[in-house]
C-alpha cells in the first residue's frame, strides 16, 4: 500500500508589522499638519494645532477632536476681548484728557487775546470766537492794510507780532491764515482780481507771524477766498467793511468726526463756524 505524499503547508506571512506601520503613518500625518501650520503666519492657529498634537500624543485624543481646543479658544477669546475693552477704555480716557487740556489751552489763549484787545482799544477791529473746530481771530482789513494794498501797515505790524507772541505758547496747533475782500472789483497790475489781493494779504500777515522763530512753518498755511466768503451782505458799505478781513484760525487737534466725514474740520479750513462764540 503506497503512502500518501503530504504537501508541506504554506506558511502565512507575519502581518504584525502593520500595527506599528499604521501608528507611524498617523504620527507622520500629525507631524505634517503641525509643519504646515508652522509655515502659516497665523500664530493662533499654530498654537491650537500644537495643543491638539500634544493632546493626541499624551492622552490618545484624535487630532481632529476639537473639544478641548474649542474650550481653550473660547477662554482665549474672552481674555482677548476683556483686554481689548481695557485698552480701549484707557485710550478713551487719554483722548478725553487731551481734549480737556486742549479746551483749557484755547480758552486761556482766547482770554489773553481778549485782554490785549480791550487794553489796546481794538474791539472794533478784532474779535475772537471759540467753537468746536477752532479758535478764530478776525481782524478787519482797515486795521492792517490801506485800501487796495496787501502791505501790512507799519504801525499794525506790532499787532501781528503780539498775536504771534501769544500763539507761541501753544506751538502744537495748525495755523490757517485766510484773506477775504468785499465784492468791489479790482484790476491793477499787481492784483488783477480779488483772488490775488486776498491771497497776498493772507501771505503777508502769515510772514509776520513766522518772524517768530518759535513757530514751525510746516504748521502754517495761507489761503485767499476773495469776495466769496462774505459774513454780511455786500449791498451796503457797512456790510462790505465787515467782509474785508483777515482770519487766523488755530485748529483743534481733537475734533469729533461728524456724520459723512470730517465735516467740522472742513468747516474750520473753509473759515465757517462764525456763529459759535
Amino acid at each position: 500500500m503506497s503512502k500518501k505524499r503530504h504537501e508541506p503547508h504554506e506558511e502565512h506571512a507575519d502581518e504584525s508589522w502593520l500595527l506599528p506601520y499604521s501608528d507611524l503613518m498617523t504620527l507622520l500625518l500629525a507631524l505634517f499638519i503641525v509643519l504646515y501650520a508652522a509655515s502659516s503666519a497665523n500664530t493662533s492657529k499654530f498654537e491650537e494645532l500644537s495643543k491638539a498634537f500634544k493632546s493626541a500624543l499624551n492622552s490618545g485624543i484624535g487630532i481632529l477632536d476639537a473639544g478641548g481646543v474649542t474650550e481653550d479658544n473660547q477662554l482665549k477669546r474672552r481674555t482677548d476681548d476683556t483686554q481689548d475693552r481695557l485698552d480701549n477704555g484707557r485710550k478713551s480716557k487719554t483722548r478725553e484728557a487731551l481734549k480737556q487740556e486742549e479746551q483749557q489751552n484755547l480758552e486761556k489763549l482766547k482770554q489773553d487775546l481778549d485782554k490785549y484787545i480791550q487794553k489796546n482799544g481794538l474791539s472794533t477791529q478784532l474779535e475772537t470766537q471759540l467753537n468746536q473746530s477752532q479758535l478764530l481771530i478776525t481782524i478787519r482789513d482797515n486795521a492792517l492794510f490801506a485800501s487796495g494794498s496787501a502791505t501790512v501797515k507799519t504801525e499794525s505790524q506790532k499787532l501781528a507780532v503780539a498775536i504771534g507772541n501769544m500763539l507761541q505758547q501753544y506751538p502744537d496747533y495748525e495755523i490757517l491764515v485766510t484773506g477775504h475782500t468785499d465784492n468791489q472789483p479790482i484790476n491793477t497790475y499787481e492784483f488783477p482780481s480779488n483772488w490775488e489781493l486776498s491771497s497776498k494779504r493772507a501771505i503777508n500777515f502769515m510772514k509776520i507771524l513766522l518772524q517768530n522763530e518759535a513757530f514751525d512753518p510746516k504748521r502754517f498755511s495761507a489761503i485767499g477766498y476773495g469776495e466769496f466768503r462774505p459774513l454780511e451782505s455786500n449791498d451796503t458799505e457797512a456790510g462790505r467793511a465787515v467782509n474785508r478781513r483777515v482770519e487766523v484760525s488755530i485748529l483743534r487737534n481733537y475734533v469729533e468726526p461728524a456724520e459723512g466725514g470730517q465735516e467740522l474740520a472742513l468747516n474750520a479750513i473753509a473759515g465757517e463756524g462764525h456763529a459759535a462764540n
